[in-house]
């Protein structure tokens, strides 16, 4: 059980909202980045596997810094390290827009923007875990359909952008968007907090009654008192054992099954999304029809999260979560192959109707399935493991499907 009782509401709503933007940005970046990709190959002289590589490494490092993540949670807490990704997030794409070569690139765009939005992610998720406990299911949903919210909007916001100040000016803009993530982190307040406030008020009725020239009542002030004191000497004691990485989680059989199909899955989610755009190019579409494929996966994903996510919390669907989880795998799938008829524009959009929604119900799912095969107290080292398993799925998934 978690030491203290997730409120389900309140402040939550609050850390819902920084969420829900770090959502959007972790996994709808590396794909609006792809509009950029035309014209830097045409700068640099490169391939679609070249421009590839750079989402996909954003996508490795939000992914296989997954563990270390995990342990500098473990041992800061979520807000410094959000604080610190989202720096580190914006610089790197502010850096990019000064580069001359695609490996500089991949160090900036992809290396240091990655990280930066890894350390904001998963404390995100897992400030989110601690503050819903029975609404659970519909936050995961409203958390996760940031990523396609952002997407609608990052796409196209970036075509204009590449028009009117080109790819440079465009990156160093973005670089400005992701400070945002700073904001996000600040408002993640440790649940703790609230309750040594609740504490503090209890102490102050105390001194007042004491004051007060009534008999008994100052001695049940002071051993009140005394009794939160030891209470939080307790709470205290307990860190000095905590793992900063909790293995013994691969002993669940429900776990390693769950990251096995997750590698699997992941190996092709993200490549319609990264090569959709360019792939419209070549097919004859202008490119701002091109970008639009893009807001239509991200539009129907906003509608498919949080439908899925209210459809898993109810009471006769949330004790079978798992199996809504394995059709939404087998139904994103069958999109993908399904895809191979589409030989013009109006399949395209078909395709990326169908494919909104499977992708919006992995979407939804994933975190709440995690969570409910480990439990709340070792979701924070099962989410960096897991990333950093499906880290390699993500690094070759793109730049294989270019080749």
């Amino acid at each position: 059980p978690a030491p203290v009782k997730p409120p389900d509401g309140g402040w939550g709503w609050i850390v819902l909202l920084g969420c829900f933007v770090i959502t959007g940005f972790s996994y709808a970046f590396p794909k609006a980045v792809s509009v950029y990709f035309k014209e830097l190959m045409k700068d640099f002289h490169v391939g679609y596997s070249d421009t590839a590589w750079i989402s996909s490494i954003m996508l490795a490092m939000l992914y296989g810094t997954g563990p270390v993540c995990s342990i500098m949670v473990n041992q800061f807490g979520c807000r410094p390290v959000m604080l610190i990704g989202g720096l580190l997030a914006s610089a790197g794409m502010i850096l990019a827009s000064f580069t001359t070569n695609i490996i500089e690139l991949y160090l900036t765009a992809g290396v240091l923007t990655g990280l930066g939005m890894a350390l904001n992610f998963q404390p995100s998720l897992i400030m989110l875990g601690t503050y819903f406990d029975k609404r659970r299911p519909l936050a995961n949903g409203l958390a996760a359909a940031g990523s396609p919210v952002f997407l609608s909007s990052l796409s196209p916001l970036g075509q204009v952008l590449l028009e009117k100040f080109g790819w440079r000016g465009g990156f160093l803009i973005m670089g400005g968007l992701l400070l945002n993530c700073c904001t996000c982190g600040a408002v993640m307040r440790p649940l703790d907090m609230g309750m040594k406030r609740k504490m503090g008020k209890a102490q102050d009725k105390y001194e007042a009654k004491e004051m007060l020239p009534i008999g008994g009542k100052s001695d049940e002030g002071i051993s009140t008192t005394d009794g939160t004191k030891k209470a939080k000497k307790a709470k205290k004691k307990p860190k000095k054992g905590k793992k900063l990485l909790d293995f013994s989680i691969f002993s669940n059989r429900g776990f390693i099954i769950y990251t096995i199909s997750k590698f699997i899955l992941v190996l092709g989610l993200f490549v319609p999304p990264i090569l959709l755009v360019n792939y419209a190019k070549d097919t004859g579409v202008p490119d701002t029809e091109a970008a639009f494929l893009l807001s239509i996966i991200g539009f129907i994903d906003i509608f498919a999260r949080p439908a899925c996510g209210m459809v898993a919390g109810l009471k006769w669907v949330r004790p079978h979560v798992a199996y809504l989880f394995s059709f939404s795998m087998l139904f994103n799938g069958l999109t993908d192959i399904c895809s191979a008829r589409a030989s013009n524009y109006t399949g395209l959009v078909i395709f990326c109707v169908f494919f909104g929604i499977s992708y919006g119900m992995v979407g939804a799912l994933q975190f709440e399935v995690l969570m409910a095969i480990v439990g709340s107290q070792k979701f924070s080292s099962a989410i960096g493991l897991v990333l950093l398993i499906e880290a390699f799925a993500v690094l070759i998934g793109p730049p294989s499907a270019g080749r």
